[in-house]
């Protein structure tokens, strides 16, 4: 009996080594969860029995992404402290330094491995839209890959707008030790919203609206506030209720609803009024401007255009703010941040 129950054991150790010491175990070094690694390695089996092809290209792909990953864990961790000849480098100084320089300069100050993490989560999302691709016609498959998508782009997101709120000066020095805190968290969890404060936050407000394209009409933004609103928390509604009457905010909230810069949005309106108009359609929207909208399309489609969105707004903001000209010169994401770490 004893000898059956080793044999058992054995064979399970083999059945578990069977699935990591092939996929699982470079994978694993990744920081990819286990919920990812079993998609990964799922979707290479079925390639292995239906594309050896195909199969051959995954399994090249996640080698170069195992390299790399490999490289990057060689690195010391942000939260490691040491000294060298006799200067201490440590997480309350990098908080420091975060907090210290504008966002154009943070590059050479952030450590080695953030810097490459970031590169990893590239290579991640370049990985994970090449299964995407090959699945396309696999309905098990999409969502699962659509949802590690969303969450490398939405983690690339967030770091911009710790960021854009670092360089802020109307952000106080308590306020940003909280948000240079946050950014750390943020990159020592890599992609797991739970242990950043404000990213599950930011999270929904992305998804929601990822989920709600504009319907334009009269351009009073009435629908598209209510179809993202319903999705989000009540903390959500009260930075609503004690924000909307800021016309800051809500010049930034119709940025995001819409997809159209400040100036846009003012210059269809007019055109509604000037010309007695009242409605547009979503297809009229280029016509309109004359020439395409300054923030793109946002494209379902293609996951990238919603973080190109934040960041045509981000410094569309920047520029106002610099020549001193009307418009919102802070993102809705960056206006909510704020109102969010002042109800701490």
């Amino acid at each position: 009996m004893e000898y059956i129950v080793f044999i058992a054991k054995i064979i399970l150790i083999y059945w578990e080594m069977r699935g990591s010491l092939i996929y699982g175990g470079f994978l694993a070094m990744l920081g990819l969860n286990r919920e990812e690694i079993e998609l990964v390695e799922k979707i290479i089996l079925f390639f292995d029995s239906n594309n050896p092809e195909e199969s051959a290209l995954v399994r090249q792909r996640f080698e170069c992404l195992n390299a790399l990953g490999d490289a990057i864990s060689r690195y010391p961790s942000v939260r490691e402290s040491h000294t060298l000849r006799g200067i201490q480098r440590n997480e309350a100084k990098l908080v420091k330094a975060l907090c210290s320089f504008a966002s154009p300069a943070h590059l050479l100050h952030i450590p080695t491995r953030v810097v490459a993490a970031r590169s990893y989560l590239v290579a991640k999302y370049q990985a994970f839209s090449l299964l995407h691709i090959l699945t396309s016609d696999e309905e098990e498959f999409i969502f699962p890959i659509r949802k590690i998508i969303l969450a490398v782009i939405h983690t690339l997101m967030a770091e911009e707008v710790y960021f854009s709120c670092l360089d802020d000066p109307d952000f106080s020095q308590d306020i940003k030790l909280n948000l240079a805190n946050d950014l750390i968290m943020l990159w020592d969890s890599g992609t797991d919203p739970r242990t950043v404060r404000h990213l599950p936050a930011l999270d929904t407000l992305w998804t929601a609206r990822d989920s709600s394209p504009p319907a334009f009409g009269t351009m009073n933004a009435t629908s598209e506030l209510l179809r993202i609103s319903i999705d989000l928390e009540e903390d959500w509604h009260d930075f609503l209720i004690s924000n909307v009457s800021v016309k800051e905010t809500r010049w930034a909230l119709e940025e995001f609803l819409f997809g159209l810069s400040y100036e846009e949005i003012n210059s269809v309106r007019s055109r509604l009024l000037k010309f007695g108009i009242n409605a547009v359609s979503r297809d009229e929207i280029p016509s309109f401007l004359e020439n395409r909208p300054a923030y793109g399309i946002i494209n379902s489609s293609d996951y990238r255009a919603m973080y190109d969105f934040y960041v045509d707004r981000r410094d569309a903001a920047r520029l106002r703010q610099k020549l001193s000209v009307p418009g919102p010169g802070r993102t809705l994401e960056e206006i909510y941040i704020k109102y969010r770490i002042a109800q701490e």
